[in-house]
C-alpha cells in the first residue's frame, strides 16, 4: 500500500516553480558595478589613443582597438574603406546576431574627435584623468579605482572624446558582457555603424551608406550621439536641424590706411559689415532675411504634446550661464525648432595686443544658418545673399579685382561652404513607444521626448536608407565640454549608459 500512496502525493505534488527571468537592467547594474574598475580602465586605454579627426593613423589604431573589442564579444567586424578615396576613415561595420530574433537594431557612433589645444587642457586631452568632480565645482584629480574600490556618481573623467562619442561604445561593450554573463539573450540582431570623419562634417558618409545600402537594413537607428536633458534628465530625440553656413567679407581700400591719416574719410568696412548684420535680425533675434522661415514644415500632435511636457529648465539655464535674458519668445527647445541665423565669428585688422590703429581693408563674418524640417540648404543660402544684395551690395563669389572695387561702393564676396538638410522621425512610430519605454526602464524615471536637437547631424542620410524610424540616444552629461577644452564624462552618465544599453538590446 505505501509505494502506492508514495506514487500518488508524487502525481499531485506541484512541480517546481520556473525561477523568473532575469531583469536584464538589473543583471547589467550588477555586472557593472562588480567590474566598475576594469570597465573604466578599458575606457581610459581607449581614450589614451588620439582620435582628431584629420590623424589619419590615429583614427585608423582607434578602429583597430575598437574591432579587437568588438571581436573579442563575438562580433563580426570588417573595416570598410572606399577603393577611390584612401583619404577616407575606415567605418568600423559589425553584426551579431541574436538567435531567433526578428528585428535589427542599428547603432551608430562616431570614434572621432574635436582638434585640441593642448595648453588650454588641465590635465591634457589624451591623458585621461579622475575627479572626484566637475573642475569648475572644485574638482580635484583622484587615483583610478582598485577592482574594489566605489567612485560617487558625480566623478568626472577628463579627456577628449570622453564625452562625445566614445561613452557609448564604453557603456556598449560593458552591457554585452554583462548580458553574456548572466545568460541573458538579446531580443535584437545588431548592426553596428561606426564612423570616424563626423567631426568634419561626414564627408564620406553618403558613399559609405550608398556603396553598402543592401547591407544595412535595420528596423531602427539608434544614434548614439549628443548629451542628456539638461536637467539631467535621460532624453531620447527624434531629430536634428540640418546646417549649411557662409563667409560674408565686406571691402574699403585696398590695403589697411593709417587711421589718423585717414580715417572719417576711407570707408572703415568693420562698421560697414556691423550696419550689414544687423539688418538681418531684430533685437527679439527674428531673422528678417525674406522668406527665412517660410518653408518650415509643422509640428504633428505628438510632437506638440512632447514639446508641451518637457521640463521647464530655461531659467536655471540662464542661472548656469550668467545670461540677463535670451532671445525671442517661447521656450529653448521652442527656440531649436526654427531656423538660426548665428554670427560665429568677426575679424577686422585685430583686438587687444595685437590692435593698430588702422581703417581696415576687409571685414568678415563667418556665418551659419542651422535648417528644420523643409528648408533646404541651397534655397536659405540664395535668401541670405538676396537680402545682402537689398542692402545695396554687388555680390562676387571670388576675391575681386580692382576694377570691381572701383566701380561698386558696397561690394561683399560670399563663399558658401556645404551643408545638409533636418531629419526628424514621427514620434507616433510602433517601435517609438518601445525605444522610450526601454529608457525609461533604465532610468528609473520617465524620459524627456525632445522632437529636435539643436546641433546638427547628417541623419537625413540614414533616413534615406529606408522607413527605419532614427532615433537619438544621449549618454552624455548636458555639461560635459563637448568640442571645448575639459571634455569630460560624469560617471553617474556611463552608469546610465550601460544600464541603457542593457535595456535596448533587450526590448520585448
Amino acid at each position: 500500500m505505501l509505494p502506492t500512496l508514495l506514487l500518488l502525493v508524487q502525481a499531485v505534488a506541484p512541480a517546481p516553480a520556473e525561477p523568473a527571468p532575469l531583469d536584464p537592467v538589473a543583471a547589467v547594474r550588477a555586472h557593472r558595478e562588480r567590474n566598475a574598475a576594469a570597465i573604466l580602465r578599458d575606457l581610459a586605454a581607449l581614450l589614451e589613443l588620439p582620435n582628431v579627426s584629420s590623424d589619419a593613423a590615429g583614427i585608423r589604431r582607434n578602429a583597430a582597438a575598437i574591432r579587437a573589442r568588438l571581436e573579442a564579444r563575438g562580433v563580426a567586424v570588417e573595416l570598410l574603406t572606399l577603393p577611390d578615396a584612401p583619404e577616407a576613415p575606415p567605418v568600423v561595420l559589425g553584426r551579431l546576431p541574436a538567435p531567433g530574433a526578428e528585428r535589427t537594431l542599428g547603432i551608430y557612433v562616431h570614434y572621432d574627435g574635436q582638434p585640441v589645444q593642448p595648453e588650454r587642457w588641465t590635465f591634457g586631452p589624451w591623458t585621461p584623468t579622475l575627479t572626484d568632480r566637475a573642475l569648475e565645482d572644485g574638482g580635484r584629480a583622484i587615483p583610478w579605482p582598485e577592482d574594489d574600490a566605489q567612485l560617487g556618481p558625480e566623478t568626472r573623467i577628463y579627456a577628449r572624446g570622453s564625452g562625445d562619442d566614445r561613452a557609448p561604445i564604453a557603456a556598449l561593450l560593458a552591457a554585452l558582457d554583462g548580458l553574456a554573463g548572466a545568460g541573458i539573450a538579446r531580443t535584437s540582431n545588431l548592426l553596428l555603424f561606426f564612423e570616424g570623419e563626423e567631426e568634419v562634417g561626414s564627408p564620406h558618409l553618403a558613399r559609405y551608406l550608398e556603396a553598402h545600402r543592401e547591407r544595412l537594413e535595420v528596423d531602427a537607428w539608434l544614434i548614439c550621439d549628443g548629451p542628456v536633458h539638461p536637467g539631467r534628465r535621460p532624453q531620447l530625440v527624434f531629430g536634428v536641424r540640418g546646417i549649411t553656413s557662409l563667409e560674408l567679407t565686406v571691402y574699403g581700400a585696398a590695403r589697411p590706411l593709417h587711421s589718423g591719416h585717414y580715417g572719417n574719410w576711407a570707408p572703415n568696412p568693420a562698421h560697414a559689415l556691423a550696419r550689414l548684420l544687423a539688418t538681418m535680425k531684430d533685437d527679439d533675434g527674428r531673422v528678417l532675411v525674406e522668406g527665412f522661415y517660410d518653408d518650415v514644415e509643422p509640428l504633428g500632435a505628438a510632437e506638440r504634446a512632447a514639446l508641451d511636457a518637457l521640463p521647464d529648465v530655461d531659467e536655471a539655464l540662464r542661472d548656469e550661464l550668467a545670461l540677463a535674458d535670451t532671445e525671442g519668445e517661447g521656450s529653448l527647445a521652442e527656440r531649436l525648432l526654427l531656423p538660426s541665423l548665428n554670427v560665429r565669428g568677426l575679424a577686422a585688422a585685430g583686438v587687444g595686443p595685437q590692435a593698430k590703429n588702422v581703417v581696415p581693408a576687409t571685414a568678415t563674418a563667418s556665418i551659419d544658418v542651422r535648417l528644420v524640417r523643409g528648408c533646404d540648404p541651397a534655397r536659405m543660402l540664395d535668401r541670405v545673399e538676396a537680402h545682402v544684395r537689398s542692402q545695396g551690395y554687388h555680390v562676387v563669389a571670388a576675391e575681386p579685382d580692382r576694377a570691381t572695387r572701383r566701380a561698386h561702393p558696397r561690394l561683399a564676396r560670399i563663399e558658401r561652404r556645404g551643408g545638409y538638410p533636418a531629419a526628424r522621425t514621427a514620434m507616433d512610430h510602433p517601435l517609438v513607444e518601445r525605444l522610450v519605454a526601454a529608457a525609461g526602464r533604465a532610468a528609473g524615471e520617465d524620459v524627456v521626448r525632445l522632437p529636435s536637437l539643436g546641433g546638427s547631424l547628417p541623419l537625413y542620410l540614414f533616413d534615406e536608407l529606408g522607413d527605419a524610424p532614427v532615433v537619438i540616444v544621449p549618454i552624455a552629461n548636458h555639461d560635459d565640454n563637448q568640442h571645448a577644452p575639459d571634455e569630460n564624462l560624469r560617471l553617474a552618465n556611463l552608469e546610465y549608459g550601460i544600464d541603457l544599453m542593457a535595456a535596448l538590446l533587450t526590448i520585448p
